[in-house]
């Protein structure tokens, strides 16, 4: 397993709100996590700081021999957890009011790298292969919800002026629910999570052009990533983690930011 992990502020943000964290936990499990904050007074930052910090202590403390249901179980749970923390913090002082965060985390088994993504919000989970990329999760936005309805064309939605608008977040609200898949990394798959700040950039035939690129080493996909983002405007945070299956299952980077 290749791992590399970028976050940028973008070109227009004063500050950046995203975290992301990428590595294996001391429990023999791997994680990765993209969050992105939002909130006045730079409550989105201390948003998605505290669902990645919440998070990752959670399942750092689970058992090392989970079966593949306990194991999705353990991850909806520690983001339920995050929840919780951030709209405690949020309800106890006025400038954090509202604030919230997306998160798209996912947690591996090494041994066989299937495991389980957990979401809420708009950050979103790829599996890109020569095949085609495909997006694993559903953004929690009113715009995608007009689409589901037939209320506005898929190539509407791109563009459209409230296509950020969110219907779920994490931390806004006591109650959260959290989407939870099953994956499996095969040998030649990438999985990608990333904040809206690349997707709103780039469209999934550019990311799956620079990733299926068989001359480009892993970091430097992410680096040409997020520059094409950058190129194209960077009015986001962005945030790009890259996960590449290799037939022996070494991890060569990992971190947090």
């Amino acid at each position: 397993m290749r791992a590399v992990q970028r976050s940028d502020v973008g070109r227009v943000r004063a500050v950046n709100e995203d975290r992301a964290f990428l590595s294996e936990l001391s429990n023999g499990y791997y994680a990765a996590i993209v969050a992105d904050g939002m909130g006045g007074h730079q409550a989105g930052d201390i948003a998605s700081r505290l669902a990645v910090e919440t998070v990752i202590s959670e399942l750092s403390a689970l058992p090392g021999d989970l079966d593949q249901e306990m194991l999705g179980s353990a991850l909806e749970q520690a983001i339920i957890r995050a929840n919780q923390t951030i709209f405690h913090i949020a309800s106890q002082d006025e400038k954090y009011h509202h604030m919230g965060t997306t998160i798209v985390a996912a947690l591996f088994d090494k041994s066989d790298w299937k495991g389980f993504i957990g979401h809420i919000g708009d950050s979103r989970a790829y599996v890109i292969n020569r095949s085609g990329i495909k997006q694993l999760t559903d953004d929690h936005t009113l715009v995608n919800e007009l689409v589901k309805r037939g209320q506005i064309e898929p190539q509407d939605a791109e563009r459209h002026p409230r296509r950020n608008v969110l219907i779920r977040a994490l931390g806004t609200d006591e109650q959260v629910e959290v989407d939870l898949l099953s994956v499996e990394i095969r040998v030649g798959d990438v999985l990608l999570l990333c904040s809206d700040g690349l997707t709103n950039m780039l469209n999934a035939e550019q990311i799956w052009g620079v990733v299926i690129d068989p001359s480009l080493p892993l970091p430097v996909k992410a680096d040409r990533l997020l520059g094409q983002a950058l190129d194209a405007g960077g009015d986001d945070n962005i945030t790009i983690v890259l996960l590449d299956r290799l037939e022996n299952s070494v991890v060569e980077e990992g971190g947090s930011s």
